[in-house]
Formats: C-alpha cells, structure tokens, sequence
C-alpha cells in the first residue's frame, strides 16, 4: 500500500512539471510570435450598451402592466417623433437635410511607466482620424502615473494629432494622471477629472544607484571609455564625478523646463511656477488651481453625451493566440491560489481564540 501511495505522490508531481514546462514554452512561443500578428479595430456602441442596460433593469423592476403600459407610450412617442421628422424633412434645404448627430470616439489609455499603450492608441487615433470632423469629439479615458519622457512624448504628439485636425478633445481621468500623465492630459481642450482623481507632479525625476564603493573595497576595477565629454555623466559600477552630477542635473532641470513648457502652451490660464513643483492635488483642488475644467467621472460625462450623440468605444485589438490564452489562464490561476493562500493565512491569524 505504501508503494501506490508514494507512486501516486510521485506520479502527480511528475504530471504537474511537464504541465508547467508545457505552459511556459507556450508562453515564450507566444511572446515570441505577438510581435508579428496584425490587429483590427473594434468599435462598439455605447448607445447600445446603455439602452440595453436600461431596458433590462426596468424589466425585473417593472411589473407586467407597468411594461405594458411603458411599451405602448414608448411606440406612441416614437410614431410621433417619426412624423415630426418627415415633416421637418420635407420643410428643410439639402443642406439642412445632410447634417447628422453629433458623434464622440472613446479611447482609453491605461499607461505604464515606458507608456506601452501607445502602440494602441496610435492605431486607434489613425482610425478615428479617418472619419472624425469638428463637428464630433474625441473622449480619451486617461489612467497612468507617469514614467519615461520620451515614451509619454510620443504618447502625448498622438493626441496633439486630433488637435490638429480642430476636432475637440476631452480627457477624462478616474484615477490618476500625474506627470506623463499630464503631459498627456493637457493636450485635451477640457480636462474632466473625479472627485478624487489624482492630478499634478509636473516634476522630473532621476534615481542611479551606484556601486563603485562595494567594487573597490572588493579589488574590482571598471574602466569606462568615452567619446563625447558628456557621453556619460553618472554610472552604475564606476566613480562619478562632481562635474558629471552637475552635468545631469542640469539635464534634469532642462527636461523640466520643457515639460513646463509644454503645460504652458496647451493651459496658459495655468500658474505654471505654482503649480509646477512636482506637487499632486486631488479633483476639486486641481479644479481651483486651473489643470483641470470640470470635476466629473468618465461614466456620468459618457452617459451626458449619450441623450444628444452617438457615442462610439474604439480599441484596437490584437488576437490572442491560444499559447498566450494558456499562459494568461496558468498566470490567473496561479496570482488567484496566491491570494486563496495570503487570504487563509491573514484569517488564521485574526481569530478570536
């Protein structure tokens, strides 16, 4: 008996190696063939979406005559709305006749610190770009820290594209946009943010460790070789000089006067000098200081534009390859025993005994 049960323990580890081995060469394989796969555009109605969600609430609210009776009222007033409209048809010129809705494409940036998703929206915006006229509006859901400048500028000329083309742009932000962030964010003709969004830190900033004592108290010489006086000012393994400090300070300091820059010319009602101390502020007090226009989550602003426009989702989408959708579920399964475990283990130590 006790050979089956060790075989059976031998048996199931053995199973659950070539299993884990079979998911992670799917995964690189994955990695390896994202980068070569083309991607489409989708666009959703959000019209649509909020209707349905509507209709289906009032159905499990509603009783049976309730529905009935809003059904009837509903076919009454879209005959009437139909009849009115062919009149109004009938009196207008041909001018008059071609205008049509208003229509907004909704973005979403969901940034990192490298600014990754700009490979998306750049694809998003050419799309939209194809069929927007000033007439319309362009709505970019906007989340991100902030992180590398030159990553966040190519993110921020995207969005200086659609105004370019005088087609209004609004960013609206939830949670965060701080330093990248809004860099990005000040590009927009409004700037809407939550109560308690987090907006600001127009700041630079810098962090090299170096390790040059550890090497020489060990006997570990680094040569550096450079052309160029300044080709590198501070680094990792080797001894930095005073000069070389001042060098990338003044990098610093010349990176946030364009990033001061920058804020100025899309928001010159700002106080650049106040507001520009790497300094964040909360919604309502980033309305009192001028970065943003309105305080207001992306949801109420959305649904606001639903009553007078057709309001479009625009993503574009890569398609996962089924090695990508097994490493994305061997990852989920494993982040949600991980949490199962700190979970079981947080409760066992808060009992009461």
């Amino acid at each position: 008996m006790g050979f089956w049960s060790e075989y059976s323990v031998f048996l199931a580890q053995a199973v659950t190696i070539v299993l884990a081995i079979i998911v992670v060469v799917g995964f690189i394989a994955a990695v390896g063939q994202k980068n070569r796969r083309e991607g489409h555009i989708e666009i959703k109605k959000l019209n649509d979406k909020f209707e349905d969600t509507k209709d289906q609430f009032e159905h499990e609210l509603l009783s049976k005559e309730e529905l009935k009776e809003k059904h009837k009222a509903l076919k009454k007033e879209e005959k009437e709305k139909k009849k009115a409209l062919k009149k109004e048809a009938k009196e207008q010129t041909s001018e008059q006749q071609e205008a049509r809705n208003k229509r907004v494409f909704v973005i979403d940036f969901d940034g990192d610190v490298h600014a990754s998703a700009v490979k998306s929206m750049r694809e998003e915006i050419s799309a939209v770009l194809t069929s927007a006229e000033p007439c319309d509006e362009v709505v970019v859901r906007l989340e991100s820290p902030g992180g590398v400048v030159h990553g966040y500028g190519l993110a921020a000329s995207q969005l200086d594209r659609i105004r370019k083309k005088d087609i209004p742009l609004t960013v609206c932000v939830d949670k965060v946009a701080a330093s990248g962030g809004y860099m990005m964010a000040c590009l927009a003709n409004k700037i809407i943010a939550a109560p308690f969004a987090i907006v600001g830190s127009i700041g630079v900033v810098a962090q090299i460790p170096n390790i040059h004592k550890l090497l020489k108290k060990n006997d570990i010489d680094v040569e550096l070789h450079t052309a160029g006086e300044y080709k590198r000012t501070l680094t990792v393994i080797g001894e930095n000089t005073d000069e070389g400090r001042e060098k990338f300070k003044q990098d610093l300091q010349d990176t946030h006067d364009l990033f001061k820059s920058h804020v100025s010319q899309y928001r010159p009602e700002l106080a650049i000098d106040k507001v520009a101390n790497g300094d964040i502020w909360y919604g309502t007090e980033a309305l009192n200081n001028n970065l943003v226009d309105q305080v207001m989550t992306s949801d109420e602003y959305l649904m606001q534009l639903a009553d007078e426009a057709d309001v479009f989702e625009v993503k574009y989408e890569v398609k996962k390859s089924f090695q990508e959708k097994l490493g994305m579920a061997a990852s989920m399964g494993i982040t949600r025993s991980i949490d199962k475990l700190l979970t079981r283990f947080l409760d066992s130590r808060t009992q009461i005994r």
